[in-house]
């Protein structure tokens, strides 16, 4: 009898044993398949745009998400490229310019969050004062329509020209009702801007455009925009992925202290942040 109860000892302790081993390794997997690596690709242009996201991408390694950055070689293709669900996010835009590309593409970007205002300002070669510009002048701005609209608000901003009360989403040069000057306004590329420094009399432009001349909005724009306004750079997603863990880690990521420190020490004249 006692060779019977030893035995059924013995064969419960085995199965018990075997139960907590399952329940380790069931653990263990669960662990690891928490661990697993997601890949995060965006879309991204031109510094600083490109640093931050290179900034971050240790930390995100961190948590498991391999940044994929795909740096692209115009303003269009960002967002073609995640329309198409070839990327899942993209960094290089502002809100409105987002808003025209989902009009007119029947697309469903989202915002996930800004990150810095990129300091619009007007630059000009020949003169160092907006009251310098004389009558006729040309100016020249990006021709996409949300470019359009900001910098003509810009100018009204200043008192340069008048614009009539905004009826639609954007400012067209249609709604200039005083230009005591008759400045010409020539719309080019966006990336065609810094070129135009040279032809023109002046050119409205983000600071990334204006940096390879070794231009800041601070030391060199005749005027700048500042921050209040709709047109910090934002990371943005689709409507369809916006929620995802790995995005809203990847905006948490850029919304740090180290990204706020690394604007205000490197690019404190051309980005304030957002955030």
């Amino acid at each position: 009898m006692k060779k019977i109860i030893f035995l059924m000892t013995m064969l419960v302790l085995i199965l018990a044993g075997c139960g907590q081993e399952n329940e380790t390794t069931d653990k263990g997997n669960e662990d690891k398949k928490d661990q697993e690596e997601v890949t995060l690709k965006v879309a991204s242009l031109i510094p600083p745009m490109t640093e931050i996201l290179e900034l971050v991408k240790p930390k995100l390694a961190e948590e498991s998400i391999n940044l994929e950055i795909v740096v692209l070689g115009d303003n269009v293709q960002p967002n073609s490229a995640l329309a198409a669900g070839e990327v899942d996010v993209n960094f290089f835009q502002h809100v409105p310019y987002m808003e025209d590309f989902n009009r007119n593409n029947d697309a469903e970007l989202v915002p996930i969050v800004p990150i810095y205002f990129a300091n619009y300002g007007v630059y000009s070669k020949e003169y160092d004062s907006i009251d310098k510009l004389p009558e006729g002048s040309v100016i020249a701005i990006a021709n996409d329509i949300s470019n359009v609209d900001r910098s003509l608000a810009l100018l009204a901003q200043h008192d340069v020209i008048t614009l009539k009360e905004k009826t639609g989403p954007y400012y067209t040069k249609a709604d200039i009702v005083d230009n005591p000057k008759n400045y010409k306004f020539e719309e080019v590329d966006l990336l065609m801007l810094a070129r135009m420094y040279d032809d023109a009399d002046a050119v409205i432009m983000t600071p990334a455009y204006a940096a390879p001349l070794n231009l800041t909005p601070k030391s060199d724009a005749l005027l700048t925009e500042g921050s209040e306004n709709d047109f910090a750079i934002t990371l943005v997603a689709r409507k369809d992925n916006a929620d995802s863990e790995a995005i809203k880690k990847l905006a948490e990521a850029m919304t740090s202290e180290d990204v706020r420190k690394f604007l205000e020490e490197n690019y404190d004249e051309t980005a304030i942040p957002a955030f």
